[in-house]
């Protein structure tokens, strides 16, 4: 089995030669260890250091893409150079390359098509009681979302099969971490998490400048999952609360207007009407969505097969560093 551990950078000169030096060339039912690094527009020398450190895969951005797109760019280049296991890190080095066996070791064994790495957040002492909070919060909305148990949802630390793989479509530019787990669980994968040992930060995150703008970009990629991945019962539940808030006023109305008292609330009928209506609306909303989001699944289905036809069809918008542009 190929393995492609990749390292999504961003001006990470000073730490990408310790998370090299950290990754094992040598894993038990592995036969080759390659690494890839995806430089997301760095202005330092993180491409010749990678150069020099001797990265197999070196794919440079057309400028600054965002985390996302830069793991997605990675993922389409590390099917097309034939990798059967992908692992992700990060290139700040926060991840010991040391827990990459036990990450693979359940792809390995054909135990999980997704492993994730388990920082235990809520024992870290790294992270401030408020950030240990917001990482519980964060890891059992997402395992509602995706019905799976995870116990560390934005952990960067990866493993993913060729086969899930295949199926990784990221949309978002700010993290990938929460939209593929729920699309994950929304095509069935098997998802297991290992604990894994992490090094002291070496810098504050570039992803987010703030906790709270952390939570807001969290919080609009986990709604438009649901938009995405379940629109039929998110439109579904709104449509039906709505209706029945605006069955509340009515009901108010129509009592009054038994006893005889209708004229002084005539009020409460139209707010009732408005409210009903938009139910009404949202509920339809809710069935043209879910045709959509068929439509939707057979288009992902076709990707995938057009990537295991074709993986080097599949067109990102990365230059690949070789020599020859070294000595240009």
């Amino acid at each position: 089995m190929k393995l492609i551990v990749q390292i999504p950078c961003y001006n990470e000169e000073a730490t990408l030669p310790s998370v090299i030096a950290g990754i094992p060339r040598e894993i038990e039912g592995i036969a080759t260890v390659e690494i890839q690094v995806i430089d997301d527009g760095s202005t330092d020398a993180t491409v010749e250091v990678a150069r020099r450190l001797g990265v197999e895969h070196i794919l440079v951005q057309k400028g600054n893409k965002g985390l996302a797109r830069t793991f997605q760019a990675g993922i389409d280049n590390a099917l097309n150079a034939g990798a059967d296991i992908i692992v992700n890190t990060d290139g700040d080095n926060q991840y010991c390359g040391s827990s990459i066996p036990d990450l693979v070791r359940p792809v390995v064994e054909g135990q999980a098509d997704i492993v994730l790495g388990d920082r235990r957040p809520g024992e870290n002492r790294d992270f401030s009681r408020g950030k240990r909070a917001l990482q519980k919060l964060g890891s059992r909305v997402v395992r509602n979302l995706a019905e799976i148990e995870v116990p560390d949802a934005v952990t960067g630390f990866r493993a993913y099969s060729r086969e899930a793989a295949l199926s990784i479509n990221v949309m978002t530019r700010f993290s990938y971490t929460v939209e593929t787990l729920i699309h994950a669980g929304q095509r069935g994968l098997t998802v297991a998490s290992v604990p894994v040992r992490v090094n002291a930060a070496t810098r504050p995150s570039r992803l987010f400048k703030s906790t709270k703008q952390f939570m807001s970009r969290q919080v609009v990629t986990m709604l438009r999952s649901c938009v995405m991945y379940r629109p039929l019962r998110t439109f579904m539940s709104v449509g039906l609360v709505m209706a029945a808030l605006g069955a509340l006023p009515i009901l108010r109305f129509l009592y009054f207007f038994a006893i005889g008292q209708g004229d002084g609330h005539v009020q409460s009928l139209v707010l009732g009407g408005v409210l009903l209506l938009a139910g009404y609306i949202t509920i339809v909303i809710a069935f043209l969505s879910d045709t959509i989001a068929t439509n939707r699944r057979l288009t992902e289905e076709l990707l995938i097969r057009m990537r295991r036809l074709d993986p080097a069809g599949v067109s990102t918008d990365v230059q690949i560093a070789s020599e020859s542009d070294a000595e240009r």
